[in-house]
């Protein structure tokens, strides 16, 4: 099967990592993959087997997104289906396949804005959703054929090395730094808890990195939060960390939760409704600093954390079988 998938930008973030591990899996089993993107640096990961097209998917205005339906329309017949991955590329793709026919899919990764920027969805072949609290949100917006397939993970690379509070006292967060991460919120909890031992290693960058970088230093937590930007060895400090913290308050499924849990290190979790099959429990109300606090306040005391289980999580190859059927139930119809 020849396959396009289509990414605004190819810097960090869930949705890139999940069209990384999805790649792997659909080369590994034969097929061509190629990727339509503006780029960024996380294309170094890709299998080299992935042909790169670096076309401006991620500007929100009329004569770019025209000019990258040309030059896909004018490529169309390489591809068997093409796979979009977000709005932008949504409305790209529909309009391509308007002029050529070319069957295409969405994946929904998050709880978007409900508004006509979602218009393209009802008229791709099929959609998925990454849990069933996307699919519920959009639901006035998608297609007849539409299927919930949650996140896979593959097996880490190292694994917690069980070094916890009160003992360890180092907490971690992985993520893009963009509002809806809610980062501030951690940070403000942990500003009244100066009298307490703790740090907190920051890894990821993204907008709001400034912003969140002057508020630990308006706290005077400069030698407690460190910010380290953007790396691809988050497994490696997950491994390291005594407890990482999951402060989102949107989400479609959080992968940096489901590798956490792969790796073993205790998590302190909004209570989003994308979490709560995965909690035996309760977790910790978003864009709450005070619940934070209190929630902080139990690790630090007892080493008390999310009740999150493992159990229900599937592979990644599990995924991406399920998501070639999909393709090919598409495709026959």
């Amino acid at each position: 099967m020849r396959i396009l998938h289509i990414v605004p930008e190819f810097e960090q973030g869930g949705v890139e990592r999940y069209v990384i591990e999805l790649s792997r899996e659909q080369v590994s089993h034969g097929h061509q993959v190629s990727l339509a993107t503006a780029g960024g640096k996380l294309e170094a990961e890709l299998p080299r087997e992935v042909e790169v097209i670096h076309l401006p998917v991620q500007r929100k205005n009329l004569f770019t997104g025209l000019y990258c339906v040309y030059r896909l329309a004018q490529k169309h017949r390489q591809w068997d289906i093409v796979h979009a991955h977000s709005r932008v590329p949504a409305w790209i793709t529909w309009w391509t396949s308007a002029l050529t026919d070319m069957p295409w899919i969405y994946t929904a990764h998050s709880t978007y804005s409900l508004n006509a920027g979602l218009t393209p969805l009802k008229h791709a072949k099929g959609v998925i959703c990454v849990s069933d609290a996307v699919r519920k949100h959009l639901a006035d917006y998608l297609p007849e054929r539409t299927v919930t397939l949650t996140n896979g993970i593959r097996k880490p690379s190292c694994f917690w090395e069980g070094r916890g509070f009160p003992g360890h006292t180092r907490f971690l967060f992985v993520g893009r730094l963009a509002r809806p991460k809610g980062l501030d919120m951690a940070l403000r909890a942990l500003g009244q808890l100066k009298d307490r031992p703790w740090t907190l290693d920051v890894v990821g960058d993204g907008p709001q990195r400034g912003e969140w970088e002057a508020l630990t230093a308006e706290m005077d937590l400069q030698d407690r939060v460190t910010f380290h930007g953007f790396r691809n060895d988050a497994e490696a400090w997950m491994a390291r960390s005594a407890c990482l913290l999951f402060t989102s308050y949107q989400e479609g499924m959080p992968l940096t939760v489901l590798e956490a849990l792969s790796v073993g290190i205790p998590i302190l979790a909004s209570d989003i409704e994308q979490l709560r099959p995965l909690a035996s429990g309760p977790l910790v109300p978003p864009r709450d600093a005070e619940a934070w606090r209190r929630a902080i306040e139990k690790v630090l005391d007892r080493g008390e954390t999310s009740p999150l289980s493992a159990e229900k999580l599937t592979t990644f190859e599990e995924t991406a079988n399920r998501i070639e059927a999909f393709y090919r139930e598409v495709l026959d119809n």
